[in-house]
């Protein structure tokens, strides 16, 4: 009898493992049978999603899921954009609609779990701030009492900013809008006294109003704002591979490889960048990929440096500061675990 049931035990095991693995694959499978990676972004925030006027995508965001299609095809440019809002964002994830959320969505434990969906390297970290004229002449976001806000609706953002005012026994007027570019507009045309969102967000908006020094962004950052891609529960290689794409541009930056001299890095002795580059195979057969993955990404992305300066840093619009974004060798945060 108990060796009936120890078979029964093995027989129940193999059967879900072997459910498991064929979950595991569905999502690379779906990807590669329709020959490109579907993406959802922002669509209207500067230097993280949105066309150009010639109408080519760029942003931080963008060069992520660049990142994941030149992971997965060698080819960054393989890749169909999907503008969301912030209400339909997670949505669009659950249905399927898009493979992967690139798309500024804070990883909380909520989302984590009751959402269904599984977060990856956080590929920038925020904090929640306020954007005001500077006729306001508001120095700080403790004088904001009574104030009417912009907010986007069903973000962590609202959530936030409602627990500011509570705590600190304040009163405000949210005005909720949808589109990010609305309600750019909105505030743009005096219909609230500040525009609260992640601290990256106000400096795109900012950078793209008629005359951006006519505002300032408030000191105080209310939250802590982990923004990262974002994948459905119950597929892990693929929640791997979009995980480890993140990681390979931040592995890449701490290593020196860049998009510029990755072909000579190719012949570099050092084995840690040999097993990096796939020369010494092993890291692509493990994610179930060509072991030249992560070269592809260098070569046609460029490592996390490169994507940061190129669309949010101190020569953009934007001006952002590294800060937290730093790698972990320089103060900041951007840690990778070993490649091998």
């Amino acid at each position: 009898m108990k060796r009936i049931k120890l078979v029964l035990v093995f027989l129940v095991v193999g059967f879900l493992a072997s459910t498991h693995m064929a979950l595991a694959g569905e999502t690379l499978d779906a990807v590669k049978a329709k020959g490109f990676v579907t993406v959802g972004v922002n669509g209207a925030l500067f230097g993280f999603g949105q066309p150009d006027d010639k109408g080519v995508w760029r942003g931080l965001d963008v060069d992520t899921g660049r990142a994941i299609a030149a992971a997965v095809f060698g080819d960054a440019e393989k890749v169909k954009w999907v503008p969301l809002t912030a209400v339909q964002r997670f949505t669009a994830l659950q249905s399927a609609e898009i493979d992967v959320l690139c798309r500024n969505a804070t990883r909380i434990l909520t989302r984590d779990t009751a959402l269904g969906l599984d977060f990856v390297q956080v590929n920038y970290y925020d904090g929640q701030g306020f954007l005001v004229p500077k006729k306001l002449g508001v120095k700080s976001a403790k004088e904001l009492d009574g104030a009417t806000i912009c907010v986007l609706p069903g973000t962590t953002t609202e959530m936030n900013a409602a627990d500011f005012f509570r705590t600190r026994n304040m009163k405000w007027k949210p005005v909720v809008i949808e589109q990010t570019a609305e309600l750019a507009k909105a505030y743009f045309a005096g219909r609230c006294d500040a525009l609260t969102s992640d601290a990256s967000q106000l400096a795109g908006t900012r950078a793209v109003a008629p005359n951006p020094d006519d505002h300032i962004i408030l000191p105080e950052i209310i939250s802590k704002e982990p923004l990262a891609p974002a994948v459905r529960h119950g597929d892990s290689q693929w929640r791997d591979i979009v995980d480890y794409a993140v990681l390979a541009m931040i592995q890449a930056e701490e290593m020196g490889i860049t998009s510029k001299n990755v072909e000579d890095m190719l012949k570099s002795a050092d084995p840690l960048i040999q097993r990096f580059l796939g020369v010494t195979p092993g890291n692509g057969k493990a994610l179930g990929l060509d072991e030249k993955w992560a070269y592809n990404i260098v070569k046609q992305v460029g490592n996390y440096g490169e994507i940061f300066e190129r669309n949010v840093g101190k020569d953009t619009p934007l001006k952002l500061e590294r800060g937290l974004n730093a790698l972990w060798t320089k103060g900041g945060l951007m840690y990778t675990p070993p490649f091998k």
